[in-house]
């Protein structure tokens, strides 16, 4: 058995699919086959029932890529110890990250990040936040951006900014033209048809849980994976969401709804998240210590570990 092989077999049971494994890997398709067959015949147990659209996973082929998956995590730890004898000179950093949030946090960090370190590969996984999680606690990323809670138990955290939340609606909407701009009462809204992020996002949760602490179940029109896209339907009068402040987009911009700021300063807290346990490199201690220095030097509020402003 070869330490390629387990790469190969637990890239096929992600992608479930030859063509796009192989890809991935930049071998030949015939060439991963051929790997893949060699290390069923070797071990005497199929790893993958295959046909002609799919590849999906035996019960062996179950328990050997979640063993491989391990041993693979456990030589990408070790390279990661010795990067960090070799004083960070070169290496690589994954970093899991929220579309849209790592689109405003990111800019601010990476290019501080690499002129400091310009030896260490930067990679970057964006995805929605169930598996951004699953990817840092499995060892695909080194690090992710993350909004609290944080619901794979394996990860822990460092804080990092408290950020305001806001209630966007459509410009023709009363509450957009009440005099004075008063904040709004979210208990106001519970007859109000809301767009949410779909099932798998951090937000939906928040903004679920804030309709349930004002007393109502919200009424959800629509759903989207996008939160751009939750804005832009906002602004063409199909209901109302909440939005992180960050967000918010320049009134210049089409599609753009009103902003109103709700009653007891609703937040979340964005966080960068690691494995519990897991040895953490130099070169992700240098992220933490160069993310937490660029937002302060933008003026970010940044919290503690206690949730409280820094």
């Amino acid at each position: 058995m070869e330490f390629r092989q387990l790469n190969y077999a637990v890239r096929i049971a992600a992608e479930k699919n030859f063509s796009r494994a192989a890809e991935k890997l930049h071998i030949a398709q015939p060439s991963l086959s051929q790997q893949l067959s060699k290390l069923e015949k070797e071990i005497g147990v199929l790893l993958f029932q295959r046909s002609t659209n799919s590849v999906e996973l035996t019960h062996a082929g179950e328990v050997f890529v979640e063993k491989a998956q391990s041993i693979l995590d456990q030589v990408n730890q070790l390279a990661r110890e010795m990067e960090d004898i070799s004083q960070m000179k070169k290496g690589r950093l994954t970093i899991g990250s929220l579309p849209i949030t790592g689109a405003h946090i990111l800019p601010l960090v990476l290019p501080v990040f690499r002129k400091s370190y310009p030896g260490i590969e930067l990679t970057l996984a964006e995805d929605n936040t169930a598996r951004v999680e699953k990817f840092t606690s499995s060892g695909q990323t080194d690090i992710a951006i993350l909004t609290l809670p944080v619901e794979e138990p394996t990860l822990d955290y460092t804080p990092l900014i408290r950020e305001e939340l806001w209630l966007a609606v459509p410009h023709a909407h009363p509450l957009a033209n009440r005099p004075g701009r008063e904040p709004v009462d979210i208990a106001e809204l519970k007859d109000e048809p809301f767009i949410l992020l779909k099932m798998g996002q951090a937000f939906r949760k928040i903004s679920l849980e804030l309709c349930h602490n004002a007393g109502f179940e919200p009424n959800i029109v629509f759903e989207s994976s996008n939160i751009e896209t939750v804005q832009s339907l906002v602004a063409t009068g199909m209901g109302i969401a909440f939005i992180p402040a960050m967000i918010a987009r320049d009134p210049s911009i089409p599609y753009t709804p009103a902003y109103l700021p709700l009653k007891g300063r609703p937040n979340r807290t964005l966080v960068l998240a690691y494995r519990k346990g897991r040895y953490r490199s130099q070169a992700v201690q240098a992220f933490i210590d160069v993310t937490l220095a660029a937002l302060a030097k933008e003026g970010f509020p940044l919290v503690d570990k206690a949730g409280s402003p820094s």
